[in-house]
């Protein structure tokens, strides 16, 4: 209860235009700014200034221009044109080449073959350059869309693209499975959404339990699988499994947030185990700031201990 009345509060603070406005014009001000922990910049420049620092400290990272839900065509082609323009200076930094996007920052809610057609011109010139592309997963609203696309790109033979899982959706089980089939790369996570019951788990340690399955599954018999997670319990378990049935350490990575522990990061990657950074930026990066906070009701606190636990 606790969970679903945090994930409604700061759903409904993401979808304010005013808070929006408001923080787009003094969050990001300022090396030390609210946001700036959490996002990299607005600019791509100040987002390969971080992927930078980050694989100088030994790990990897996923560079994720912000932006979702667009409102016409027009925004759909710009956002498009936005990511090759990504892929073309990550390319001239020579930092590592992998990128995140959401589908409904192409079009999505407006033109299903549309959509298709601007990430199939962002899947092609990233194939080109060696990129790997990740779709993220939205909404519920958006699970079935969103692996239909993806099978769509991957029976046309596109092996540079993969897709998340979020273990909150009772569904998500199933679907391991089949990506498991096509042997497509997973990202599994939790999920920031506010869900409604009738898809969604709706207590903690249901969703904990789903995604020990999942994870389970994908280490199993998934391609090299990504473990998103900030949660000691989930890799201590992840971890415990992998050495069990022998899975070496670079059969799958774990992943995750820019600005969020990376005491334990760094930890892991001393260990000898992969570990990458989502690293988002851009103007939009509001809602996305705001989901984090409300993914659980402890993510205030666990941002503040988060910071204060480093080492």
């Amino acid at each position: 209860m606790i969970q679903t009345v945090s994930k409604t509060f700061f759903s409904t603070i993401a979808g304010s235009s005013g808070l929006k406005s408001l923080a787009s014009r003094y969050g990001m001000r300022g090396p030390r700014s609210f946001a700036r922990r959490f996002i990299a910049g607005e600019t791509v420049e100040e987002a390969i200034a971080a992927a930078r620092i980050i694989e100088a400290s030994g790990l990897q990272q996923t560079l994720d221009l912000l932006g979702e839900s667009v409102a016409n065509m027009a925004e759909a082609d710009a956002a498009t044109r936005a990511y090759i323009e990504v892929i073309d200076k990550i390319v001239a930094s020579g930092v590592g080449r992998n990128i995140s996007l959401k589908l409904t920052q192409l079009g999505l809610t407006l033109d299903r073959a549309t959509c298709v057609d601007n990430l199939r011109r962002i899947l092609d010139v990233a194939q080109q350059h060696g990129f790997f592309v990740r779709i993220d997963m939205e909404n519920s609203p958006f699970t079935q869309v969103t692996l239909d696309v993806f099978e769509t790109m991957w029976e046309q033979g596109y092996r540079n693209v993969g897709v998340v899982l979020q273990s909150c959706l009772s569904r998500s089980v199933a679907d391991a499975k089949r990506m498991n089939e096509l042997g497509a790369r997973v990202r599994i996570v939790k999920g920031a959404y506010k869900e409604p019951r009738a898809v969604a788990y709706q207590e903690k340690e249901q969703v904990d339990a789903a995604f020990l399955v999942i994870t389970k599954l994908l280490l199993s018999g998934g391609n090299y699988p990504a473990i998103a997670t900030h949660d000691p319990a989930m890799i201590t378990a992840a971890r415990a499994y992998a050495k069990e049935h022998g899975i070496a350490h670079d059969k799958f990575e774990f992943q995750m947030l820019f600005g969020i522990r990376r005491d334990l990061q760094a930890g892991l990657s001393s260990e000898g185990y992969n570990v990458r950074v989502y690293v988002p930026f851009g103007r939009e990066w509001f809602p996305y700031f705001m989901r984090r906070l409300g993914e659980r009701p402890a993510n205030i606190g666990f941002v503040v201990r988060g910071i204060l636990s480093e080492r």
